[in-house]
């Protein structure tokens, strides 16, 4: 008989969850693999935004996700530099000592951290080959301006946005539908490659803490 994992997600923006959703769920189900037995890792669920500061709303949400019976849950907020050091040491962890220190049951303590280096458009660049088949070029990464490693852009959804510029004013007005960043979050989100991503410093350090997220509820030793 298989086991079964619940994870709840929270994000810092609406496109976040876009792109987020899918990859939370796939990751899970990837690292599932890892561990003893069958494991059944059901439809991820987002928490609605809440109000506050960052510490209390994250304990607003690990309060919330329990009364969903939810077994793990996702924090997302982005790094907004070249490092996560701040992230983490004025975010996360002060939120994640703040929820472990509520006394009441009734809370989820199982958390696991998602802070992309800058922004979750820095995770969008790690697969540069969807990447350029949703916009629909066969433009070079340099011919686009995506040639560098993903971390290193100050503002990668600005490096996307103009790839699609760059990758469409070539086509005739009749070719050319406008196309936008908000429609690539879901698509990619759903299709970008796992092993891409495990380029990325940010994202080895969430798929380790869903590794614990794993060991926590005695899945993985």
């Amino acid at each position: 008989m298989s086991k079964q994992v619940i994870i709840g997600f929270t994000t810092e923006g609406k496109t976040d969850v876009q792109f987020l959703e899918s990859v939370i769920q796939r990751s899970f189900e990837d690292v599932a693999f890892e561990c003893d037995g069958e494991i059944e890792v059901l439809p991820v669920q987002y928490l609605e935004k809440q109000s506050g500061s960052f510490i209390e709303a994250v304990k607003k949400y690990a309060q919330q996700a329990e009364e969903m019976g939810i077994m793990v849950l996702c924090i997302h907020a982005d790094a907004d530099a070249a490092t996560d050091i701040n992230t983490f040491k004025n975010k996360i962890y002060p939120a994640f000592t703040a929820v472990s220190q509520i006394i009441a049951e009734n809370v989820c303590k199982n958390l696991v951290a998602i802070v992309p280096i800058q922004m979750t458009e820095a995770w969008m660049l790690s697969d540069k080959e969807l990447l350029k088949a949703e916009i629909g070029t066969s433009k070079s990464d340099a011919e686009l301006g995506i040639q560098k490693s993903p971390e290193v852009y100050p503002d990668p959804k600005q490096v996307i946005e103009m790839a699609i510029r760059i990758a469409r004013q070539d086509l005739t007005r009749r070719y050319r539908r406008k196309l936008t960043i908000a429609e690539l979050y879901s698509l990619m989100g759903q299709k970008i490659a796992l092993n891409k991503l495990k380029n990325l410093s940010s994202y080895q350090k969430f798929k380790e803490a869903v590794r614990d997220a794993f060991k926590s509820l005695n899945y993985l030793h």
